[in-house]
C-alpha cells in the first residue's frame, strides 16, 4: 500500500530509519518492563565491532547501491526471481565459507523452500536482455548473504542493540540512495506509517532473525526466513483482496515439505568443545558447568562473562553458536 504513493528506494530507506529509531527507544524503556534485569543480553564487544560494521557495509550500504543499478536495467519478472538468490546465497555461504555443518536432508529442504519462493515470485517468462542489470540484483543477493552470515558472527550480543545499529547507519544511508536516484520525501502520515512498518517488519523481525541466528545458525534461520513471502502473499488475500491462485497452493506445499525437513531433523555425534569465552543469557545445563565470580548475578536464566573448557560429548544439536565445530 505505501509503495503505491512512495518512492521504492526512498521507503527502504524510511523502513530502516523506523527500524533503528523505534528499537532505540524500546531499549530505553525500564528493565524489567520488557526483559529480565538478571538475565539482560550481553552488549557488544570491541572485537564485534568489524563484523558488524562488515554486515552494515555488505547489507545496508552495498546491497542497496547494487539493487538500484540493477532494477534500472532489468524486467520485474527477472528481478523478482533474481531476489529469492538472496536465501540461497545465505545458505552457501555458510556451508561452504563459514563451514556450517548440512546434510542432505536439509540441503533438499532448502532447495523446496526456494523453489516455493520462485514460484511466488513468477510473474512472467524472464529475460536476460543484458546481463549488467541482472548481474548487479544477484550481487546485491550475495551483499546481503554476507550481512546474514556476518551478523551471524554478533548474534551472541543484544539483538536490539544490533537491530538499532544497523537501523540507524542503512537508514539514512538508503534514504540518501533514493533521493538520488529520484525519489522525494513523502507526506507526514505517509512517513509516519513507513516508519511504524518499519519498526515491526524491519526493527522486531530483524532483531528475532538475530535469535534464530543465534539458536539456528545462518543457513537454517535463511531457511525459515524465506518463508517469508508466502506468509505475505496470504495476508494479501486478506488485506488487499488478492486471488487464491494455484501459484500460491503449489509454493505453500514445497515450502511446507521444506519446513518439516527442516524441523525433523536430528543430528546427533560425538563432537569437541573447543574452549571459548562469551557473554549471554543461560542457564548452567550441560554446555555451562563454570564457577561463578562474587559479582556474578544469582538465578537463572542469568547473564556474566563466563568461560567454556574443552570438552568432548554426544547429543542431538544444531549449529548454535556453541556447536561451531567442523565435520568429517
Amino acid at each position: 500500500m505505501l509503495v503505491g504513493v512512495i518512492h521504492p528506494a526512498v521507503l527502504a530507506g524510511l523502513l530502516y530509519c523506523g527500524a533503528g529509531i523505534g528499537v532505540a527507544l524500546l531499549r530505553r524503556l525500564p528493565t524489567g518492563l520488557l526483559r529480565s534485569a538478571d538475565a539482560a543480553e550481553g552488549t557488544l564487544r570491541r572485537a564485534d565491532v568489524p563484523w558488524l560494521a562488515g554486515a552494515i557495509a555488505a547489507g545496508g550500504v552495498l546491497g542497496p547501491i547494487l539493487l538500484m543499478t540493477g532494477l534500472a536495467s532489468t524486467d520485474a519478472a527477472t528481478a523478482s526471481l533474481l531476489l529469492t538468490l538472496e536465501g540461497a546465497a545465505t545458505v552457501l555461504l555458510a556451508w561452504f565459507v563459514f563451514r556450517e555443518n548440512f546434510d542432505r536432508r536439509i540441503a533438499l529442504g532448502m532447495v523446496l523452500l526456494l523453489l516455493g519462493a520462485a514460484i511466488l515470485s513468477w510473474s512472467g517468462a524472464p529475460t536476460l536482455a543484458t546481463m549488467l542489470g541482472p548481474a548487479a540484483i544477484a550481487g546485491a543477493c550475495v551483499a546481503w548473504g554476507l550481512d546474514n552470515n556476518l551478523t551471524r558472527k554478533v548474534s551472541l550480543a543484544d539483538p536490539l542493540q544490533i537491530v538499532q545499529w544497523k537501523g540507524l547507519v542503512a537508514g539514512p544511508i538508503n534514504l540518501a540512495l533514493g533521493l538520488w536516484a529520484g525519489g522525494a520525501l513523502p507526506d507526514a502520515l505517509s512517513g509516519l506509517l513507513s516508519g511504524i512498518v518499519g519498526f515491526f517488519g524491519y526493527g522486531v523481525s530483524l532483531a528475532l532473525f538475530v535469535l534464530a541466528l543465534r539458536h539456528l545458525g545462518a543457513a537454517r534461520t535463511s531457511a525459515y526466513f524465506s518463508t517469508a513471502p508466502f506468509l505475505g502473499a496470504v495476508v494479501a488475500i486478506a488485506m488487499l483482496g488478492e486471488a487464491l491462485s494455484m501459484q500460491l497452493l503449489a509454493a505453500g506445499l514445497l515450502m511446507a515439505i521444506g519446513v518439516w525437513l527442516h524441523l525433523s531433523e536430528h543430528h546427533e555425534h560425538e563432537h569437541l568443545h573447543e574452549p571459548m569465552t562469551h557473554v549471554h543469557p543461560h542457564v548452567h545445563d550441560a554446555h555451562h558447568r563454570h564457577t561463578h565470580a562474587p559479582g556474578d548475578p544469582p538465578g537463572e536464566p542469568h547473564t556474566h562473562v563466563h568461560s567454556h573448557g574443552r570438552f568432548r560429548h554426544a547429543h542431538a544439536h544444531v549449529p548454535d553458536m556453541h556447536h561451531l565445530h567442523r565435520h568429517g
